[in-house]
């Protein structure tokens, strides 16, 4: 079973074993999804492209406020990298 230190940082080296299995690459991110006392970790897959047309800005919101949507974009993103898992 692969173990990780994490550093004074908060930071953690992926093993090479688990890189391998979830092949993930230099600079590609993943989804932690806590689940009680585990954490789940998933590959982030995709880009802005794949969930085209999923956040609908209402009128009232005009003009968009760019840093929420951000946030809402990367909470779909990771909510389909979970349920691709």
């Amino acid at each position: 079973m692969p173990i990780a230190v994490i550093s004074s940082k908060g930071q953690m080296t992926i093993p090479r074993e688990v890189r391998k299995v979830l092949g993930l690459k230099p600079s590609e991110k993943v989804v932690i999804v806590v689940e009680g006392d585990q954490a789940i970790m998933k590959p982030l897959k995709g880009n802005l492209l794949d969930i085209g047309g999923s956040i609908t800005i209402p009128k009232r919101e005009k003009p968009i406020d760019f840093s929420k949507t951000r946030e809402e974009v990367k909470k779909k993103v990771a909510q389909k990298a979970v349920k691709r898992g």
